[in-house]
């Protein structure tokens, strides 16, 4: 394997469980997490328990914990998870202006250190956020990720795999839009074993179904009461690098730029992507009813709307 070098920015809950899966996964040589913490030595202490669980669970992945940007010199894909995370009753949209300035702090320190990275936003507002990276890294468009639909597919495969009784691994979902409430799952293109689930339950069951995965992120922010949700983001996360590094090229949800796909121009919109080696190597354009078009459409508008209100 080339020798190959992911940073992860931020070390909280997203970011150290994304380091853990990454060193596990053996998908790079080296993963480095930054962090700006109030303890100075937070990201090397993460980073060196780390290393010290390697040689009971079998990698040689080597990790390291930093609170500079030097150390990720040369990253070939660099995942941003820094910013305030969501509290019980707030949207994903109040945290726009504060992640905004951090997202564009750590997009300048980054790009200056690796100017040919692939980015991968995890971040808050999603779609938003990765428009400020771009705007801030002026990347081309294919390097600029945002990490959601795998997310909130993850969620609506569990959900009709427990409603099915199922093995989760037979189970496939779409859902495409904003990563927000108006996202649009796909009850049509997600299937179980290549039965679509519309053959398979009641229709009752499929609203209650795409209902919850709108809802995925603030139903564990409500139960967890103090932050939000962390093992399913990493873990989507994580099969987006590998898919990068490993040039899988597999067919995943991802906030993209549009510039005409689906009749959506100039804003991020999770739709189905290629994710290879050069990040976003063709968008999937599906072919939609007027139904899932208007509401694809209504949550692009969502999107824009939020764009517009950055400061």
């Amino acid at each position: 394997m080339a020798r190959r070098k992911v940073t992860v920015v931020g070390a909280g809950n997203v970011g150290a469980t994304l380091v853990q899966r990454l060193a596990e996964m053996e998908v790079a040589h080296e993963v480095v997490v930054v962090d700006i913490p109030q303890t100075e030595g937070m990201p090397s202490g993460k980073a060196l328990d780390l290393m010290e669980s390697g040689p009971v669970v079998g990698y040689d992945t080597r990790v390291t914990g930093a609170t500079s940007y030097e150390a990720t010199k040369d990253s070939d894909v660099v995942v941003i998870t820094a910013g305030l995370p969501r509290k019980p009753g707030m949207s994903r949209d109040d945290l726009l202006n504060t992640n905004a300035k951090i997202v564009a702090s750590v997009t300048e320190n980054v790009v200056k250190h690796s100017p040919n990275c692939i980015l991968i936003i995890v971040s808050n507002p999603l779609d938003a956020m990765c428009q400020v990276a771009l705007k801030t890294s002026k990347f081309p468009k294919h390097r600029v990720i945002g990490m959601a639909g795998v997310l909130d597919s993850a969620r609506m495969r569990w959900f009709i795999a427990e409603a099915l009784d199922v093995s989760m691994e037979c189970v496939h979902a779409m859902v495409l839009g904003g990563h927000g409430d108006t996202m649009v799952p796909m009850p049509r293109f997600s299937t179980v074993s290549g039965i679509a689930i519309t053959e398979l339950l009641p229709k009752e069951k499929i609203d209650a179904i795409n209902q919850r995965t709108r809802q995925g992120g603030a139903e564990i922010v409500k139960l967890l009461k103090t932050g939000s949700a962390y093992y399913a983001p990493s873990a989507s996360a994580a099969e987006m690098v590998e898919s990068i590094l490993k040039d899988k090229k597999k067919i995943l949800p991802c906030a993209a730029l549009l510039e005409g796909e689906y009749g959506v121009d100039g804003v991020f919109v999770g739709v189905p992507c290629k994710i290879g080696a050069r990040g976003v190597e063709s968008i999937v354009q599906l072919n939609l009813t007027t139904e899932e078009r208007a509401e694809l459409l209504k949550s692009a508008g969502a999107v824009k709307e939020l764009v517009g209100a950055l400061k």
